[in-house]
């Protein structure tokens, strides 16, 4: 357990807090917001492990980088996640999709929910809302 970051802040490029216990994740991670307000992204990436990072490190902001770095605009990519974790991607992505099994804090901020990793979500995501948007924007233009 360590209880004090201060001589390797500079070094850090994630910290995450593990735990088995729901309340007691959730009570973390609402210490780490109130206490790191614009300085970290602080979100659940599975639902026992809470990440903290530089307020820059999300998804959102590697959707970003890769769009510019393939020449691509953000708008015409497609994303699909489950955790809270994935959704500052849903929020520059054109299209967001999340697994059957996300909560439904995340379910709510996507376009669409597919079924879960159980049942072939991911399969379920790219048939159902990539390549039939893809094959509609084929057909119409």
């Amino acid at each position: 357990m360590v209880e004090d970051f201060t001589d390797v802040l500079g070094r850090i490029d994630k910290i995450v807090a593990v735990c088995a216990w729901p309340a007691h994740l959730a009570a973390a991670e609402a210490a780490a917001r109130a206490q790191l307000v614009g300085q970290a992204t602080i979100n659940l990436s599975q639902a026992y492990c809470l990440d903290i990072t530089h307020p820059e490190a999300n998804k959102g902001r590697a959707v970003q980088t890769l769009c510019a770095h393939l020449g691509i605009a953000p708008r015409c990519t497609a994303v699909i996640g489950d955790m809270m974790n994935d959704v500052a991607m849903f929020e520059v992505a054109g299209l967001a999709i999340a697994m059957g099994q996300a909560p439904d804090t995340v379910k709510a901020r996507a376009d669409f929910v597919a079924r879960s990793n159980a049942d072939e979500g991911f399969a379920d995501a790219v048939a159902r809302f990539v390549l039939r948007r893809a094959h509609q924007a084929r057909v119409a233009s």
